[in-house]
């Protein structure tokens, strides 16, 4: 059930901050680093796994073109970046990695600036990994996940955007968290730690890439399957983890995105969860393209159709006056 304006914006009023701002795992150029990190769960309330080490791998050679990757992440946190007008609009993003380790420029920070420029408060998440060792496993990264939607709902004064109008983003992998968040954000994975876990984790609109949905094997990433569920899980888990055989009527407003040559995650993935989506009666919108493969974030989308699609996200985010 979604929870009413006036509601969210008095509880944001009355919760204290969860956390303070630390410093990020790395360092960029003013205008390309985030104002401001947090951690997602208070001090204290996690343990990482034993031998866990966060490693920031730059995967690229071009100084212009960074492409960093995020690995063994054992401080769960937002990467905040602040617009110099907030227009009070909030997006959520989670960055693909097939569940190995999560992207950081390509598909965080490079679209986190462009929403940014527009008015936008972005939080990049990076969110815990299945296979790294935790307890749960298959339930941490939308543990993440819902607590980053109730933080952000609770830092709604001091950053200046309404708690009725955020919105979470996931690509790749990352659409995987999104799309479990989708229809199962009232799912019991975590106890509350703190004021913040008394407000709602249903995005007003969510906004999956690419994304990985489906355990099924016949169409599931393979990688990502066996890190989140494992390499022989039962029917039931199988089922449980597949968003698309999840739908339901009050999740929230869907938005698709897919090249229909993606060799990676197959564009099935993406075809399914619309159909369930609309047998249930839930809005969606999808948008899918002749070209494009997969992973193709802002930079890789230059002489291509598929290149306007921040604007066809945009636009329906504006539509949906969560911009």
């Amino acid at each position: 059930m979604a929870v009413g304006r006036r509601d969210l914006l008095a509880a944001s009023l009355a919760l204290p901050f969860a956390s303070t701002a630390v410093q990020a795992a790395w360092t960029r150029p003013a205008g390309l680093a985030p104002d401001a990190s947090i951690p997602l769960w208070p001090a204290g309330r996690l343990t990482p796994p034993p031998g866990l080490v966060e490693q920031v791998v730059q995967r690229s050679d071009d100084p212009n073109a960074s492409d960093r990757m995020l690995q063994g992440i054992a401080r769960p946190r937002l990467d905040i970046f602040r617009p110099a007008k907030p227009n009070g609009a909030a997006v959520i993003l989670a960055p693909g990695g097939g569940y190995r380790y999560v992207v950081i420029d390509k598909e965080g920070y490079e679209l986190a600036r462009w929403l940014r420029d527009r008015g936008v408060t972005v939080y990049v998440l990076f969110y815990r990994l299945p296979g790294d060792g935790w307890t749960n496993r298959a339930d941490v990264p939308l543990a993440d996940a819902q607590r980053a939607v109730r933080l952000v709902r609770s830092r709604a004064k001091f950053d200046g955007i309404d708690p009725a109008r955020v919105t979470f983003g996931g690509f790749s992998a990352g659409g995987q968290v999104a799309t479990s968040l989708l229809t199962r954000f009232d799912a019991g994975v975590y106890a509350p730690v703190d004021a913040a876990d008394a407000l709602s984790a249903r995005p007003d609109a969510l906004a999956a890439i690419y994304p990985v949905v489906s355990m099924d094997p016949a169409i599931a990433h393979a990688v990502s399957r066996e890190k989140l569920i494992g390499a022989n899980p039962d029917a039931a888990r199988e089922k449980l983890y597949s968003p698309e055989l999840n739908a339901r009527a009050d999740q929230p407003p869907l938005w698709l995105l897919h090249a229909e040559d993606d060799s990676v995650v197959k564009i099935a993935n993406s075809v399914r969860l619309r159909e369930a989506t609309r047998a249930v009666g839930a809005p969606c919108e999808a948008h899918f393209f002749e070209r494009g493969e997969h992973g193709f974030g802002l930079m890789k989308t230059a002489g291509l159709p598929v290149a306007i699609w921040p604007e066809l996200l945009w636009n329906w985010l504006a539509d949906r006056k969560m911009v």
